[in-house]
């Protein structure tokens, strides 16, 4: 490198420092923030340090810090978008949700799970597992029989044995 070209240093130093009051204030402008602005004005510098190419052989440096500061606010409302989008999608799913179970809930869920368990403990295995397959996984009756081998109205008998012994365990249900 010959000393009449400048180094990459110097060529930063130059540019921000004849540049950036001019860019500040053109953004200022156009956000209504100056910290919004300040934000901007330094991305873009940040933008152009790293893409080293930029520095040499710019002609016209006002236009090419502004063109791609405009870069800079388009993703910047994109990615405001978004999280604004994602901030109301999650507040819909946050109203439909009570809120984090009581402690009684939990103890009431907790005991119901265990009836349940027991009652299914004690029924046949081809009734248990219909019941899971059917209710836990959701598939419907006519795959349970396929995978269980017997016909669907076996399955049906299954789940008519499985949902009365939970009755008889449960001791909250009424007869």
């Amino acid at each position: 490198m010959s000393a009449v070209q400048p180094t990459l240093q110097q060529q930063v130093q130059s540019l921000y420092s004849e540049h950036h009051g001019w860019l500040y204030g053109w953004l200022r402008k156009k956000l209504s923030c100056p910290h919004s602005a300040a934000d901007v004005a330094q991305d873009t510098f940040v933008r152009i340090i790293a893409s080293r190419d930029a520095l040499f052989g710019m002609r016209e440096p006002r236009a090419y810090l502004s063109t791609t500061a405009k870069r800079l606010l388009v993703d910047r409302a994109r990615r405001q978008l978004l999280e604004r989008t994602y901030l109301a999608e999650l507040a819909l799913v946050m109203d439909g949700v009570d809120g984090a179970p009581s402690p009684d809930e939990i103890l009431m869920a907790v005991q119901a799970l265990e009836q349940i368990a027991a009652a299914l403990a004690g029924i046949a295995a081809k009734a248990r597992e219909a019941f899971l397959l059917h209710y836990l996984d959701e598939q419907p009756q006519a795959a349970v029989a396929a995978q269980l081998g017997v016909s669907t109205r076996m399955v049906q008998k299954y789940l008519v044995q499985a949902l009365l012994a939970c009755r008889q365990a449960s001791f909250d249900i009424p007869a």
